[in-house]
C-alpha cells in the first residue's frame, strides 16, 4: 500500500511518466495531469501530500497556478520544475507558496531527495499543529468530572487509550465523542502519528492513506451507506496500519457484522448530560471562562438561579448546547454575573404554581395527581437526575412528562 501521494503536473507526458515511475519507487501513489486546471480539479476532490509543478504548461504560467492550488488544500507542499531556472523565478514561486525549486534536467536521485526534503517539512508542520490540538484538548474540562458516569467513562478510556485496540464511541449527539476521540489519540501509543477524520462521504482511500502509521477517527460510522462500508472492509483488509476509533450516535442494526467486528472490539459509552448532572455546574464555569475570554470580556460569574436553572435543564443537545448557552449569554450580558434572563433555557418550576389542596384521595384525576406530585419532587430535589431516582423512573422518562405536564 502506498505511503504518500503526489501529483505531478507537467504537459510533457514523458516527463509525468519519468516522474511517476521515480516516485512510485519512492512508495508513493501518483496522479499525472497536464494542465493546472487539472490539477486544482485534482486537488478539489483527492487529497495529496506533494505537488511537483512544471513552470510553464503550455502557454500558461506554474507560477500562476499555485495559489489556486494551496486554496484547496494549504497544507500541500508544491515543488516547481523547470528547465528555464532563474533566481527570480524562484523567488517569484516561493512568494507565491511554493515550497522548493528543481531544475531540469533531474537525476532521479535528485527528485527523491527534493520530495524527501518537502515531506519531512511537510510532517514537522503537521506535529506541531497536532501538538497545538492537543494542548487545546487538554484545557477542556470535559474530563474535570464529578458524576459517577463520567468518572467510569474516563476509567475505562484511560485502558484503552494505551491499547492499539480499535474502539466504538457511542453516544447522542453533542456527548463529546470527537474530544473523547482525540483524547484517545493523544494519550495513546500513535499520538506522534496524525489522528485523521473522515466523515461519511469522504474518499476513504485517501483518508486512510493519510492515516497511515498513526490514527483513523470514523466519524458517526452509522451513516456509512452499504457501499461504503464494504470499500471501507476491503481497503481495511488491504493491512491498513491504523488505529480505528469510531464514533456514532445511532444503533447499528443493519450494520455489516464483518465491518462492526473490526469497529467494535471495545465499546465506550458517552452518558448524556442529563445522566451526570453533578457536572453541569463545572461544566458551565469553565464554558464561562473561555467563553469571555473569547469574546475579550472580563471575567463572568453565575447567578444563583441561573445555576439552579442550568442544573435541572434536561440539555437535550447536550455539552454542545450548554456550551452554546454560555457563550450566547456572554455576548448579551451586559456582566459581570449570568443572571437567569440571560440564558436561553426555561426558569426553574416556581412553586407557586403548585396545587396544595391535591392529595391522596382528592376527587381529582390520575393525571392531575401525578402532575402534582412530580412538580413537588422536582421543586425539591438537588438535580433532576436525583428527581428521577425518587420518583423511580429514568430522566429521559421525567424529561417526556414535564413536557407533556408543562412543567418546563
Amino acid at each position: 500500500m502506498a505511503r504518500w501521494s503526489a501529483l505531478v503536473v507537467d504537459d510533457d507526458p514523458g516527463i509525468r511518466q519519468s516522474l511517476r515511475l521515480c516516485l512510485e519507487a519512492d512508495g508513493a501513489r501518483v496522479l499525472g495531469v497536464g494542465n493546472s486546471e487539472a490539477a486544482v480539479d485534482a486537488l478539489e476532490h483527492g487529497r495529496f501530500d506533494l505537488v511537483l509543478l512544471d513552470l510553464w504548461l503550455g502557454k500558461d504560467s506554474g507560477i500562476a497556478a499555485i495559489p489556486h492550488l494551496l486554496q484547496r488544500q494549504p497544507d500541500v507542499a508544491i515543488i516547481v520544475i523547470t528547465a528555464f531556472a532563474t533566481f527570480e523565478t524562484a523567488v517569484e514561486a516561493m512568494k507565491r507558496g511554493a515550497w522548493d525549486y528543481l531544475p531540469k534536467p533531474f537525476t532521479p536521485d535528485q527528485v527523491r531527495a527534493a520530495t524527501r526534503r518537502a515531506l519531512d517539512a511537510s510532517t514537522l508542520r503537521r506535529k506541531l499543529a497536532d501538538a497545538q490540538s492537543r494542548l487545546e484538548q487538554a484545557n477542556d474540562d470535559w474530563f474535570d468530572v464529578e458524576s459517577p458516569a463520567a468518572r467510569q467513562l474516563l476509567r475505562q478510556a484511560a485502558r484503552v487509550a494505551a491499547t492499539e485496540a480499535p474502539v466504538l464511541l457511542r453516544g447522542e449527539s453533542g456527548t463529546g465523542k470527537t474530544v473523547l476521540a482525540r483524547w484517545l489519540w493523544a494519550h495513546g501509543p500513535r499520538k506522534d502519528a496524525p489522528a485523521i477524520s473522515m466523515a461519511a462521504d469522504s474518499d476513504l482511500a485517501d483518508k486512510l492513506l493519510q492515516a497511515e502509521g498513526g490514527t483513523l477517527v470514523l466519524e458517526e460510522v452509522g451513516e456509512l451507506s452499504l457501499d461504503a462500508q464494504a470499500r471501507l472492509l476491503r481497503l481495511l483488509d488491504d493491512h491498513a496500519d491504523a488505529r480505528l476509533i469510531a464514533t456514532t450516535r445511532h444503533d447499528l442494526d443493519g450494520f455489516r457484522e464483518d465491518l462492526l467486528l473490526r469497529l467494535n472490539v471495545v465499546t465506550l459509552t458517552l452518558p448524556p448530560l442529563r445522566e451526570r448532572a453533578e457536572d453541569v455546574a463545572p461544566l458551565a464555569r469553565h464554558y464561562l471562562a473561555r467563553a469571555a475570554a473569547r469574546q475579550h470580556r472580563p471575567a463572568f460569574g453565575l447567578s444563583d438561579s441561573a445555576e439552579r436553572a442550568l442544573r435541572r435543564h434536561a440539555w437535550p443537545g447536550n455539552l454542545r448546547e450548554l456550551r452554546n448557552a454560555i457563550e450566547r449569554a456572554v455576548i448579551l450580558s451586559p456582566g459581570p454575573t449570568i443572571e437567569l434572563d440571560d440564558l436561553a433555557i426555561p426558569p426553574v418550576l416556581d412553586v407557586s404554581t403548585l396545587h396544595a389542596d391535591v392529595t391522596l384521595g382528592a376527587d381529582v384525576t390520575i393525571d392531575v395527581l401525578e402532575r402534582e406530585h412530580i412538580a413537588r419532587v422536582v421543586s425539591h430535589s438537588a438535580t433532576l437526575e436525583i428527581a428521577a431516582r425518587v420518583l423511580g423512573i429514568d430522566p429521559s422518562t421525567l424529561q417526556r412528562k414535564r413536557k407533556r405536564y408543562g412543567l418546563l
